[in-house]
């Protein structure tokens, strides 16, 4: 099979397309043959292997070379072939998840069957693939770490990108009055995703127009833990999904940093991370749901074909696509 593979630590021109030998699904594994999958900054900070304390730690990047060497943490395609052990899916099934350990950027991968549900209905296989690891992070943000509830203000800091066009339309489904932050040029989206008000960061400091809030949905932005408190409520949860766009220490420093300084105040700050909280079969369904019901959209903003695959990650590390960026396979 074809797949892009990542040898060494670089620029999109690390991911070489290789023929590579066809995966054979072991107990309780689905091999899925890929009809889509999208690429986010959980690619590129793997691709570059930054930053690079990151390396140090247990988890997904090794200390000089790759421990993933095919990326691509969402994928939509149907069932070529199932496991012992499988019992919810069989050849031909059309499906879509999130493979813990990448392997979306090939023809074929390997997934555990409680990664995956069946693919939306209603959904194309571009649409589904847009959904898993951005729509996941959301809905853990909103229903595991914030607890929103019906009548609760919600402010969605980064409302325009992938993560946050979700964030907006699960926090609006869980009964939430909306506040999008975004740049003028997305304003419209991110009302057609059901924001209530829409503030321009251009024009604005969020920070300082007096308004308060239940929840921060922080997902990306540079701010600090003084600066978040200003608009929140004296119980206000804040929420760190991302943080500013940038490969070293920084970024993630300032994330713990709130996350510490927050033991001290009233206010407090948790990290939405989907690796606490494994259920993505509950989650996909869930989100599946939503969709369904015409609540939740993905909104993509480019699809590339396989070959242009290294052009997509060189668009996504740039920081500025309103949505999903998908590959078709």
């Amino acid at each position: 099979m074809k797949a892009y593979v990542l040898r060494s630590y670089g620029s999109p021109e690390a991911l070489q397309l290789s023929d590579v030998a066809k995966p054979t699904p072991g107990p309780g594994e689905v091999l899925v043959r890929v009809r889509a999958t999208s690429v986010q900054p959980w690619d590129w900070h793997l691709m570059r292997g930054e930053p690079y304390f990151s390396r140090l730690m247990p988890g997904f990047l090794g200390l000089r070379v790759p421990k993933i060497t095919i990326l691509g943490a969402d994928v939509a395609g149907q069932v070529e072939a199932v496991g012992p052990g499988v019992t919810e899916f069989g050849p031909g099934d059309e499906v879509f998840g999130m493979p813990p350990e990448g392997g979306g950027f090939a023809e074929y991968v390997c997934v555990q069957e409680r990664h995956l549900a069946p693919k939306p209905a209603s959904a194309s296989y571009e649409e589904a693939a847009a959904v898993p690891l951005a729509a996941s992070t959301a809905l853990i943000a909103i229903r595991e770490v914030s607890r929103v509830e019906p009548g609760r203000r919600v402010l969605v800091n980064g409302a325009s990108g992938g993560v946050g066009t979700f964030a907006v339309q699960v926090a609006k489904a869980y009964g939430a009055h909306v506040t999008a932050v975004c740049s003028g040029r997305n304003a419209d989206l991110v009302r057609s995703l059901g924001a209530d008000e829409v503030i321009d960061y251009t024009k604005e400091d969020f920070t300082r127009n007096g308004e308060r809030y239940d929840v921060l949905l922080y997902v990306a932005g540079d701010r600090s833990f003084r600066e978040c408190r200003r608009v929140l409520t004296r119980k206000g949860v804040c929420v760190l999904i991302g943080g500013a766009a940038g490969r070293w220490l920084q970024p993630a420093g300032r994330m713990f940093a709130i996350v510490a300084a927050s033991a001290f105040a009233s206010q407090k700050a948790a990290l939405a991370d989907v690796v606490r909280y494994p259920d993505d079969r509950r989650n996909l369904v869930e989100l599946t749901g939503l969709m369904a019901d015409g609540r939740v959209r993905p909104v993509i903003d480019r699809v590339y074909p396989f070959e242009d695959l290294r052009a997509a990650v060189r668009y996504v590390e740039e920081g500025h696509a309103p949505g999903k960026v998908i590959v078709t396979i």
